[in-house]
């Protein structure tokens, strides 16, 4: 048996312990938080619009091409570290956790697996200094089918023509670089399934109907619409037919993505309803006193604490470069699910102040929902998560 001491010292470290890089990139990023993101996301969200001198500063702070290798102008960090920064963005303001998000484990992520030195060289620097990235996979008939798309790319010489529609497009308004799916072969099913890199302003591409949502209002959901948009053979990311892989692995680390905007949202949302708590008074005393309040504040805070160690860990997982697809799930599933049950309690804890928007918490409950339908809903999560159990 060995001695403890060496047991101890061989002993890896816990899950949310930070390194010293780690720890000073979170605080950079909490600090940034509070200063630039918090005094505009209630303007932001009545609004519907995301501040365009917002974004630059996201660009200008680094976080916009946090593992873009430092040759293309990136921070050439890890995922751990953009899980980091989507969750202390979305503490504040998941509207700006979700645009860090999409940016940074779809699209980047994508073309860091998938890109050829060329588009890598074209693309990279100008994801991480300006240009906003989307990823538009997602039809009328396609959502959690995902692979039943009917956006077509017919070969026309060394070129494509796209035709479709895609709806319910994180970032459309903004992004100047668009990852679409299309199908090159509809008798071929998900084998015909191709990605393309798309730019806007290129002609037969046009972005159309912004949704009106209940949540993340700052950022922009409309549709995509193609009508013989042309792109080049050189724009095919991966290879022809492979476009299922590129979105399957792609998605499985954005679902670790929005595991962390959860997770940051319903800190948030239990921060906000810590201090009311202990501000407001009732029958001579703080509400915080009362057994029944702090029971409903322990039971969050244990949430919380399971939500954040599923998040870190298949982050973590996926660093290590280990198999991740049924923690990435889990964390999803989970930390969704979690997030809407604290933020629905800080509402109630603030009593009828929760429910106007004069309060935070009333933002954080409507930003809540949308983490349980989008990049896979929690049936689909469920179903990925009982397929590998079956499996073993």
């Amino acid at each position: 048996m060995p001695e403890p001491v060496a047991a101890a010292a061989a002993a890896p470290s816990p899950l949310t312990t930070l390194t010293e890089d780690e720890r000073l990139f979170r605080d950079s990023v909490r600090a940034f938080a509070a200063d630039r993101v918090a005094p505009l996301a209630r303007a932001m969200d009545e609004q519907q619009a995301l501040d365009g001198d917002l974004l630059r500063a996201l660009f200008a702070l680094g976080l916009m091409g946090i593992e873009v290798p430092e040759v293309h102008g990136g921070a050439g960090g890890t995922f751990f570290h953009a899980v980091l920064a989507i969750e202390e963005l979305s503490r504040v303001d998941p509207a700006v956790g979700l645009v860090v998000d999409v940016h940074n484990t779809l699209v980047i992520n994508a073309l860091l697996r998938w890109g050829t030195p060329a588009q890598q060289a074209s693309f990279l620097p100008r994801l991480t200094s300006s240009t906003l990235g989307s990823y538009a996979l997602s039809e009328p008939e396609a959502g959690s089918d995902a692979f039943a798309l009917t956006t077509r790319a017919e070969r026309d010489g060394d070129a494509y023509l796209l035709r479709g529609r895609k709806v319910w497009i994180t970032n459309a308004r903004e992004a100047d670089l668009f990852i679409v799916f299309a199908t090159i072969d509809p008798s071929a099913g998900y084998r015909g399934i191709t990605a393309f890199l798309v730019e806007r302003g290129q002609a037969g591409f046009s972005v159309g109907r912004k949704e009106e949502k209940l949540g993340i209002r700052a950022t922009s959901t409309c549709e995509v619409l193609f009508d013989g948009c042309r792109v080049e053979a050189s724009a095919v990311l991966g290879e022809p037919g492979r476009g299922y892989k590129v979105a399957i692995e792609t998605l499985n680390e954005g679902r670790i993505g929005i595991g962390a905007q959860m997770i940051g949202l319903a800190q948030g949302a239990l921060d906000h309803a810590i201090a009311y708590v202990k501000a407001r008074r009732q029958f001579g005393k703080a509400i915080a006193e009362f057994q029944g309040v702090q029971f409903q504040l322990a039971r969050a805070a244990t949430d919380l604490e399971a939500a954040r160690l599923l998040v870190y860990n298949a982050a973590r997982l996926r660093d290590a470069r280990r198999p991740f697809l049924r923690e990435a799930a889990m964390c999803k599933l989970y930390a969704s699910e979690a997030a809407e049950r604290i933020a629905s309690l800080a509402v109630g804890l603030h009593g009828g102040n929760g429910y106007t928007r004069d309060y935070p918490v009333e933002k954080l409950y409507r930003d809540a929902k949308i983490g349980q339908i989008y990049e896979g809903t929690s049936n689909m999560q469920l179903q990925t998560i009982a397929k590998m159990l079956l499996s073993d």
